[in-house]
């Protein structure tokens, strides 16, 4: 007996949507314009009405937006378009080629480390240290995206597996970092709030770890042996900066500048300060980073833009010009994200919360190395 197929769902109709709409709204007037419906609600409070149904139209391939005017608050409802990805961002086995890449780079860059560390002070078999170093990499980034996965999973938004972006190894970083790319639609200022303050926070505890196992692992150099190694040119003066939390972790154990002492940075060292970096780039109000994604929650749209070129003109002065060119770049094309409700305020706890975000920024910042020793002598 041949068994009957299921039947495939029928898509729904505007008579469909106009009826969902006005059994969640108290609508007041209607407009059927070009593209959209549009309903005039009177609902006072309409936030957790709007996800609702933004998630049921979502389901059925329709889009809605929320919109505030001079005469009151509409519901824009469209037909959703999903984006189609190119070959390679679709495929499964892209961000796995990379996490492979990425691991490979780091893995590289933290056996040349340490071979040079060694030829100072022995430190560790290179190879050993290699896989620890890349443990303590690829576990701050790791974490800081799981973060995002995490709270993205709450708030019952579907994301890919992240890409890790391979660096520049021995030379530079062996790593840029890592994103995500979420499958589903940002409903409101704190689903985007919370999805982008995790990552972040996440991370940076694991990057804190890191620092201060490193810094009561790293050697201290006798002041005659630093100033003969300086003058063989087998030592250079660090000149990318030091984050306050680096600099906190090393007088813990009685290290540092601050005591006058010439510190190794050892591949813990450099793990650890590679996780502030990344925690402050991404924390800046700009663009399309975590800080930028709250930022804009909090601005809205206009003052987000002017928060973009300041994080620029701070990345300026801390001389990280190529991060500076590329946010300019890339925000002048995709400024900011912007939520389907866009009238709802952000919480006060969240908005409270931001300042101890401002201050994270602060500590991750790699400021000039000597600007503490200099403030407080």
């Amino acid at each position: 007996m041949e068994k009957s197929r299921p039947k495939e769902m029928e898509e729904p109709s505007q008579e469909d949507i106009i009826s969902l709409v006005n059994s969640i709204f108290l609508v007041s007037d209607f407009t059927k314009a070009e593209f959209s419906l549009e309903f005039k609600i009177e609902d006072k409070d309409f936030k957790s009405k709007f996800e609702g149904l933004a998630r049921k139209l979502e389901d059925m391939s329709y889009v809605c937006k929320l919109e505030e005017t001079d005469d009151g608050i509409y519901v824009i409802v469209q037909k959703f378009t999903l984006r189609k990805q190119g070959k390679i961002m679709k495929s499964a086995w892209t961000p796995r080629i990379l996490f492979a890449i990425v691991i490979g780079f780091v893995m590289f860059d933290g056996y040349y480390r340490t071979s040079f560390t060694n030829s100072i002070v022995d430190i560790g078999e290179p190879l050993e240290m290699a896989v620890f170093y890349t443990l303590s990499v690829m576990g701050i980034l790791g974490i800081h995206e799981l973060g995002h996965i995490v709270a993205a999973k709450i708030h019952g938004l579907k994301t890919t597996w992240p890409y890790f972006l391979p660096g520049i190894p021995v030379y530079g970083i062996p790593t840029f970092g890592a994103f995500i790319q979420s499958r589903g639609l940002t409903i409101n200022r704190e689903i985007l709030y919370d999805v982008a303050i995790a990552g972040p926070i996440a991370g940076l505890i694991v990057a804190i770890i890191v620092s201060i196992y490193g810094a009561y692992t790293a050697p201290v150099l006798d002041q005659v042996i630093a100033d003969e190694l300086f003058a063989q040119a087998r030592l250079s003066d660090w000149n990318l900066g030091e984050p306050l939390l680096m600099t906190a972790s090393l007088a813990m154990f009685g290290k540092g500048e601050l005591f006058g002492q010439v510190i190794l940075m050892t591949p813990f060292m450099f793990a650890a300060w590679i996780g502030f970096l990344i925690t402050f780039l991404n924390l800046l109000p700009a663009w399309q980073l975590d800080g930028g994604h709250m930022a804009r929650t909090l601005m809205g749209s206009k003052l987000h833009r002017y928060a973009t070129f300041g994080s620029i003109g701070i990345l300026v002065l801390l001389n990280y010009w190529p991060m500076a060119i590329l946010i300019l770049i890339m925000s002048s094309k995709n400024p900011s994200a912007s939520p389907l409700d866009d009238v709802s305020p952000l919480s006060r706890k969240r908005k409270l919360s931001y300042i101890g975000i401002i201050g994270l920024a602060i500590l991750c910042a790699p400021l000039p190395s000597n600007l503490l020793p200099n403030l407080l002598s």
